[in-house]
């Protein structure tokens, strides 16, 4: 196992490995830029099959982060954290303290914030330990309520993204009847689908995680499929919302959907479906781009917060996206290879 010839290694600045017998702590903390500021990115709990998939995730996710906080304009650099581990039977105070210290020891390049397996109240656990930490001051957010969690401030960044996605794809300026395949019904999924229900989209939803499903189909006006039918239906718009490497080989010749514009990280298994979703003149969102109403938000709360301000921030986001899918008409070139160059200008 090598990470300077893993091809997802992409000359990160910093790779720690971070054990801790005690709790049973086994984490991957990969900074992979901090040119324009430390590096932000969550904390992602999951029960990877291997180590090499947990380092790998760790890897492709910092290197999102650097190009998300690039686009968003923001002062921040990428980095992002897992840990092995099933969040409902492996987490524990003792094991997040030790992951807060493993934080603390970087002095400060690294702040974490929460992701998929943790919260909110894991993050402020940890701040008792480090003062690297973000995404625990509880706030007026995007939906006017007070919270901590910047899961709907992504949302209504998808939401934005997603309405950028349908002018330049369908023509349309509202989303009556948009037809829309949703993947992953967690915090943001749910948030987003609330949005997209109200704008007056059809909704077709799944997930993995049955009770998190049934609750979202108790609340929502929307039609339940199995996990494996949701890529082939006769949609509009796939809004991948779960977890990463959901646009692969198997996956993407079943598309029938005109977009892919969802809050999921890394939602192409390998650049060169880029390539094919451009090939086959579906509209592809960058992923960085259109889920940065998380840190934007998160950006906000570390340098004093102002709720109409992080609402025009997050809204830019259709700029950046309409910007993409132009200079991709313009040179026949994929959106996510158009994005990256976007970024890279700017770090």
């Amino acid at each position: 196992m090598s990470v300077f010839t893993d091809p997802d290694f992409d000359d990160h600045e910093q790779v720690v490995f971070c054990s801790d017998a005690a709790s049973g702590l086994k984490a991957v903390i990969a900074i992979h830029n901090c040119r324009r500021g430390p590096a932000l990115g969550g904390c992602r709990m999951w029960a990877y099959g291997s180590e090499q998939d947990a380092i790998r995730d760790a890897l492709r996710l910092s290197r999102g982060m650097t190009y998300k906080s690039a686009m968003a304009r923001l002062p921040l650099g990428g980095g992002k954290s897992v840990v092995i581990g099933d969040p409902q039977r492996d987490k524990s105070r003792a094991l997040l303290e030790a992951l807060a210290r493993a934080v603390d020891r970087l002095g400060g390049r690294y702040i974490v914030a929460e992701d998929s397996g943790t919260s909110v109240a894991d993050m402020q656990l940890m701040r008792h330990f480090t003062p690297h930490v973000a995404g625990v001051e509880e706030r007026v957010t995007a939906d006017g309520v007070i919270s901590g969690d910047p899961s709907p401030a992504t949302a209504y960044g998808v939401l934005v993204g997603i309405r950028a996605a349908v002018k330049a794809r369908l023509g349309r300026d509202d989303l009556a009847g948009v037809r829309i395949a949703l993947q992953g019904v967690g915090h943001v999924g749910l948030a987003l689908a609330r949005r997209l229900e109200a704008a007056g989209a059809r909704l077709w939803i799944t997930d993995v995680r049955r009770d998190a499903l049934s609750r979202a189909a108790h609340e929502l006006d929307a039609t339940v499929v199995e996990p494996d039918a949701i890529f082939g239906l006769d949609v509009d718009l796939f809004a991948p919302c779960a977890l990463g490497a959901v646009i692969d080989d198997r996956s993407l010749p079943q598309l029938r959907a005109a977009i892919v514009a969802g809050a999921a990280n890394n939602q192409l298994a390998e650049a060169r479906h880029d390539a094919e979703l451009f090939r086959r003149g579906i509209l592809y969102a960058p992923d960085y781009v259109i889920n940065a109403g998380g840190i934007i938000d998160i950006h906000y709360e570390r340098t004093g917060y102002d709720h109409a301000a992080v609402k025009r921030h997050i809204e830019g986001i259709q700029d950046s996206l309409t910007e993409i899918f132009h200079r991709s008409r313009e040179q026949q070139r994929p959106t996510g290879e158009i994005a990256d160059r976007m970024a890279e200008e700017l770090f």
